[in-house]
């Protein structure tokens, strides 16, 4: 279920601090374009699919990308609760490829907050799934 405080604050900050992002912007031309939304639980999600464009190896999504939106989702998980911040440490797991032209699915949700740290964790699902897994720690921006 969405809220709209949640909604409003990552589509606020967002607009505020990340216009351009490569990840969620939809003004950067070169972007992902992920369009995340917020759930009362705190967590947010997107769904995505990318062609062969954006692949590595044939037919699978590259580490890079993946990467970049798992990093992406636990930003804006943070963005959902006014929070602006930036990655510290970053760890991902790569447990199955990502298939370009197939739909997947972003979930990001944050684990621990002791401000200016605060902790997440992502993973992408794809065809019931999971695909690959990352923590992170960020730094808050002082206002």
């Amino acid at each position: 279920m969405i809220t709209k405080s949640t909604e409003s604050n990552l589509a606020e900050v967002r607009r505020q601090v990340h216009r351009d992002c490569v990840v969620c912007s939809f003004r950067n031309e070169q972007g992902l374009h992920l369009d995340f939304h917020a759930a009362d639980n705190g967590e947010v999600t997107a769904d995505f699919i990318y062609d062969k464009s954006y692949q590595g190896y044939p037919g699978l999504l590259h580490g890079g990308v993946i990467s970049a939106i798992l990093d992406g989702a636990m930003t804006n998980c943070l963005f959902a609760r006014g929070c602006v911040a930036v990655t510290a440490d970053f760890r991902i797991r790569f447990r199955h490829p990502v298939i370009v032209g197939q739909s997947a699915s972003v979930r990001a949700w944050i684990t621990r907050t002791t401000p200016p740290i605060f902790e997440a964790k992502a993973q992408i699902t794809q065809a019931d799934r999971i695909t690959t897994t990352a923590t992170a720690k960020f730094m808050q921006i002082p206002k």
